[in-house]
């Protein structure tokens, strides 16, 4: 059974202390994403990607249109308009409920210590896991030209990790603030540039073991597209601000095929 000092190296990242803690979060507040290189140990991470290599043929693939407010269509606007313009996301994923019991996700996941600092980096009273069994921990694919489309989050924050790095492509790309949806400044306009490509995109470079936290509520991001023969796998840690919250039972058939283990 993994611990989390054979999971993360905490000489690198001591996430008890008070001081990297406050480095962390001063980061994610200032530039709506905190990358960590190396935060999984490579040991921990060849034992992952062996793990999703052996159950990939039970992940579930779905190839979506949708725009990037992640929201039905407006008939006030056009379908070309930014507000409904489709873009395609692809992908595989493999779910809670498939993760070993003994694979160093579900560890750290679990580790009290690792939600602590999650909970102080992200400003937050506690964290919680997801009440369905499908949600909590996801491991997701992308083969050769499978990519995730422009979108802005619902959440207010997501925590991934790099395990498998495609030969090219599969780049995250991201422009902050480019919406304020507490005040319901959707900015079309800037959108429909950013569809377009007429917009400069910041990128965030990561190899496996990277832990990453990013906030898309206001920031469109994507993924670019697979390039080769090696599939893009990255974990998903799923999080709530709040106790007994489940994905949506519409969220948990569209991704995953099914709403149970």
């Amino acid at each position: 059974m993994s611990t989390l000092s054979t999971i993360l190296d905490l000489s690198v990242y001591p996430i008890d202390d008070p001081d990297f803690r406050a480095e962390c979060r001063h980061t994610l507040e200032r530039t709506g994403a905190l990358v960590l290189p190396g935060f999984m140990k490579s040991e921990a991470v060849e034992q992952v990607k062996q793990e999703g290599l052996e159950k990939q043929h039970l992940a579930y693939y779905t190839a979506k249109q949708h725009n990037v407010y992640l929201a039905e269509s407006d008939p006030a606007f056009g379908e070309e308009h930014a507000r409904n313009r489709k873009v395609t996301s692809s992908k595989g994923c493999i779910t809670d409920d498939i993760i070993a019991e003994e694979s160093p996700l579900r560890t750290l996941y679990n580790a009290q210590r690792f939600r602590e600092f999650m909970s102080d980096v992200l400003d937050e009273e506690q964290l919680y896991e997801y009440a369905d069994p499908l949600s909590s921990i996801n491991l997701h694919y992308a083969s050769e030209g499978q990519e995730l489309g422009w979108h802005f989050d619902n959440s207010s924050f997501a925590t991934t990790l790099l395990i498998q790095k495609p030969a090219g492509g599969g780049v995250f790309e991201y422009v902050e603030n480019m919406r304020d949806a507490d005040r319901g400044e959707m900015n079309y306009e800037g959108v429909e540039r950013v569809l377009n490509g007429e917009v400069e995109v910041k990128q965030l470079s990561m190899e496996p073991g990277a832990l990453v936290l990013f906030r898309g509520r206001n920031a469109i991001h994507r993924v670019s597209p697979t390039e080769g023969d090696i599939t893009r796998m990255l974990v998903v840690l799923a999080y709530n601000n709040q106790a007994n919250v489940a994905l949506s039972e519409t969220a948990r058939l569209t991704f995953y095929g099914r709403l149970t283990a």
